[in-house]
């Protein structure tokens, strides 16, 4: 009898990595690994390779960054959406089009279950089961942080260091990450105590602390068509590059950055500290355009 395939989220990251051998141990299966590149700028051999020496049968690396920008990005711009006052929606914004090509993938694979690393405690978890089960409802949904024994992120480290496993983290150095094209995101560790400060030397990625940025202005010029940024500094370019352009630009000036306790579905508070360097200068580049063009009763 034919093994189940499971179908599994995969980023190469600390939950996914592990995730692999544990399925093996404990379900009669195949596991096949799906990533969905979004601008992380995935490493495509490094993490075939990984997935395979992990357990699975198969890597596919799909780069879906552009339909990310085009049709999830610059709608949830032009809507203006900010969770909470300061809440980009960096990650909520990618995972409905990596469900999507999850169920598509997992149709194609002939896989019958589809795996993910999204903890108990956060959003994720309700973001990508109820896109799946609204796009294939007959799929089965595992999630393992919801019944393995493992408890926290430094019992996961061990578990990789005892299966010979590497991951990109540290117990000194384990911040729960989650990037694309559009944010960039660090939960955990000193984080959870709010009375801490960030240590943004140590934690930022993809820009400069406002402390270290120039104190020369850098002028940008956008033209938007339709509320849709088409052009910047006079070069057009596709929406996925247009976004790497201002996530440059803005990352070295030190915009961008967003302290924030947020109050999350699941019914509990989340302290995380967000690199949004390109979102919030296009943030800010939309806010202007609506306040030259739009009517005042009907600005947001």
């Amino acid at each position: 009898m034919a093994k189940e395939k499971f179908l599994l989220a995969y980023s190469g990251g600390l939950d996914t990595s592990i995730i692999i051998p544990w399925l093996l141990e404990h379900y009669d299966c195949e596991v096949v690994a799906y990533c969905g590149e979004v601008g992380v700028g995935v490493d495509n051999v490094y993490l075939e390779k990984k997935a395979l020496k992990c357990g699975a049968i198969k890597c596919i690396v799909e780069n879906i960054e552009e339909e990310f920008v085009s049709d999830y990005v610059f709608p949830t711009l032009k809507a203006n959406a900010v969770y909470e006052g300061k809440y980009l929606l960096g990650t909520s914004m990618a995972r409905p089009l990596i469900a999507k090509h999850f169920v598509d993938v997992a149709k194609q694979e002939g896989c019958t279950t589809i795996v993910h690393g999204c903890t108990g405690k956060g959003n994720d978890q309700v973001r990508f089961e109820l896109s799946i089960k609204a796009l294939a409802p007959e799929m089965k949904i595992l999630a393992p942080w919801r019944i393995w024994y493992i408890k926290s992120r430094d019992e996961e480290i061990d578990y990789a260091a005892a299966h010979g496993i590497e991951v990109p983290v540290t117990k000194e150095n384990n911040y729960s990450k989650d990037e694309n094209l559009w944010h960039l995101s660090h939960e955990g560790m000193d984080l959870e105590d709010p009375a801490n400060e960030p240590d943004l030397d140590k934690i930022l990625e993809l820009m400069v602390s406002p402390e270290k940025a120039p104190d020369t202005p850098t002028y940008v010029t956008f033209k938007f068509e339709n509320g849709i940024p088409v052009e910047v500094d006079g070069q057009k370019l596709s929406p996925a590059e247009l976004l790497k352009y201002c996530n440059k630009v803005a990352g070295a000036n030190g915009v961008g950055i967003a302290d924030i306790v947020e109050n999350r579905l699941v019914g509990m508070k989340s302290r995380g500290v967000y690199e949004t360097p390109g979102g919030t200068l296009l943030f800010a580049a939309h806010r202007e355009l609506e306040l030259l063009t739009v009517e005042r009763d009907t600005l947001h």
